[in-house]
């Protein structure tokens, strides 16, 4: 009951519901907050949500914003919750920086209590709804909720109202090498770049073709011909007389469940990078722990 209230009338059944949405939850908080309750908080006592998951902020539309925030003031409150020292910013980290940026010693914001989940939820939903996350910043966030909130994909999926294969999709990327993945975020390296170089296992090769991409401008289809012809030669090289017979069916498998497969001696060998992949690939197959 004391979460209820500290949260707003009707916050609580939004939370328990799927397909959350940040302006549902603003508005909700906004209508039943009194103006009484609405203060003015020194902009030195905010720090940024730590479950925050965008890095990088746009200069121009910070000015944009700043400059309007001198004219016309702060147009909306921001969220926050009480800390041990000041307050974290549950919503409104643009207003906040903005207003930073235009010289306010203090911003309106109203207090309110959120758990370390209802916040991690609120920052990537501000930013997946508002503003666009790179696609690593949105992998990384996702790989976080399954972590930390113990979701699976189906549930995030609509927890955030994307399908289910984007999200597989993101995740997989982060197995790219870090260098690589700079390049994804900054934009040199698009997504569709990035889902198939995924695939492949050689991180050297990885790397060696990122660089093509970038220097090159090669399409998608290129890279895609490119890493087909070296699995190709691959298996030539490595089979020999090795009975191919399951090859279609390692490839079935290998695109289902976005990892490598191999069917050896009567045996399927399946690879996975850590416990939460491991989960990802049971939850595909439907095996229930």
């Amino acid at each position: 009951m004391e979460n209820r209230r500290a949260l707003g009338r009707g916050l609580e059944q939004l939370f328990n519901s799927d397909n959350l949405d940040i302006e549902s939850i603003e508005k909700q908080i906004y209508e039943t907050t009194p103006n009484e309750e609405i203060m003015e908080i020194k902009i030195s006592d905010l720090r940024p949500n730590p479950y925050q998951p965008r890095k990088n902020f746009k200069d121009d539309s910070l000015k944009e914003l700043a400059n309007s925030i001198k004219e016309h003031g702060v147009f909306q409150p921001i969220i926050v919750k009480k800390s041990i020292k000041g307050y974290e910013i549950v919503a409104g980290e643009r207003r906040y920086r903005a207003s930073k940026l235009a010289g306010l010693e203090t911003i309106p914001a109203i207090i309110r209590k959120f758990t370390d989940e209802q916040m991690m939820e609120i920052a990537l939903l501000e930013n997946l709804q508002r503003e666009n996350l790179n696609a690593i910043e949105e992998a990384e966030a996702y790989k976080a909720m399954i972590d930390n909130l113990n979701l699976t994909q189906d549930e995030l999926s609509r927890r955030v109202g994307k399908s289910r294969s984007h999200i597989t999709n993101l995740l997989g990327i982060l197995r790219l090498p870090k260098e690589v993945q700079k390049e994804v975020a900054n934009g040199s390296i698009s997504m569709g770049h990035a889902r198939v170089l995924s695939k492949l296992e050689s991180e050297e090769k990885i790397i060696e073709l990122s660089r093509q991409i970038i220097e090159d401008k090669l399409p998608v289809r290129d890279i895609e011909e490119k890493t087909k012809q070296g699995v190709e030669r691959k298996n030539k090289i490595t089979r020999h007389k090795e009975s191919n017979e399951y090859q279609y069916v390692e490839d079935l498998l290998r695109e289902k469940l976005d990892t490598k497969v191999k069917i050896k001696e009567k045996k399927i060998e399946i690879q996975f990078s850590n416990v939460a992949d491991l989960n990802r690939i049971l939850e595909i197959l439907n095996v229930k722990e």
